[in-house]
């Protein structure tokens, strides 16, 4: 039974992550049209819609009091703040650039999941913390050549890892409260709540744009919010918070294949090394140990997969 879970979270991973690195390219082309928060309204509400419908014909009923701090700060942090931040961000930056920065998210990860959900601390973390942000710091000088705004672009997409971090964090101890469904959709009713005001705006927006930035913005409510959520929030209960973040290194590479064939557009090649230096300060921070082994708790027997 463990090995056929395994496989299961095994392929949620996979289609999270090729959800989630078009999300990239899908946001920067939305970008021409719609601004940071309606963009976010529109996916967030779009997600929320869909999986209530579904949450609401499972009958599983409302999540724990406990799941409940969790969900309200994934809803605030991870469907608000990061979604308007990358949006705002991808205004400023390219697809793959974005991608490259936010994908430092796996260090954050590392650091509050070692600290906060005592999964132990890899060796390697801090000098891969140094290298990370040493690529960081090389991508932001090929920014400035653009303009402070790229520089602008580039903090942006900081914020936004930083509230992917902290969210994947709080959501582990959270999915023992309540079901993947349950917190992906609640939360994101949450974030759509939270960006209400910036509806008059995503109408008029939407009502002068082209069509395809209407199906933009269902394609991100549908496929890498809603679906894609509900992967990453499944194989996570088989494996850490670290390593989960760690899955995600092959985004940028797609994002950027992706963004240079659909939009005609790749980041310089002082912003690629750049941003290869920080995936490769993710990988030394990941790299083996004991802390890595003694962090690794194991499978979930096949009747927690539902616990409420």
């Amino acid at each position: 039974m463990s090995e056929r879970f395994n496989t299961r979270a095994a392929l949620a991973v996979v289609v999270t992550v090729f959800c989630w690195a078009s999300a990239f390219v899908s946001i920067r082309d939305a970008g021409q049209h719609l601004d940071a928060g309606p963009l976010a309204l529109g996916r967030a509400a779009t997600a929320a819609v869909v999986l209530l419908a579904v949450w609401a014909l499972r009958r599983e009923g409302l999540p724990s009091r406990k799941a409940w701090p969790g969900i309200a700060t994934a809803g605030v942090l991870w469907f608000g703040v990061y979604m308007v931040a990358l949006n705002w961000g991808e205004q400023l930056v390219d697809a793959g650039t974005a991608a490259l920065i936010v994908n430092i998210g796996p260090i954050l990860m590392a650091l509050l999941g070692g600290w906060i959900l005592k999964e132990g601390f890899p060796p390697r973390l801090f000098l891969g913390i140094a290298v990370a942000f040493a690529g960081v710091a090389v991508v932001s000088l090929s920014m400035s050549q653009h303009g402070t705004t790229s520089v602008l672009g580039v903090l942006l997409c900081l914020v936004s890892a930083i509230a992917y971090a902290v969210s994947v964090v709080v959501q582990k101890p959270t999915l023992k409260h309540c079901t993947s469904l349950q917190f992906t959709a609640f939360g994101n009713a949450i974030a759509a709540v939270l960006c209400l005001p910036f509806a008059p705006l995503l109408f008029r927006q939407l009502g002068d744009a082209p069509a395809s930035a209407t199906l933009h913005v269902l394609y991100l409510g549908l496929f890498p919010t809603a679906l894609a959520f509900l992967t990453w929030g499944y194989a996570l209960r088989f494996t850490t918070a670290g390593k989960m973040g760690a899955t995600t290194y092959v985004v940028p590479a797609i994002v950027v294949l992706m963004s240079w064939a659909l939009l005609g557009e790749i980041p310089t090649w002082l912003t690629l090394t750049g941003g290869a230096l920080a995936l490769v300060g993710v990988a030394i921070s990941r790299s083996g140990g004991r802390a890595d082994k003694k962090a690794a708790p194991p499978a979930a027997p096949a009747e927690e997969v539902t616990t409420t």
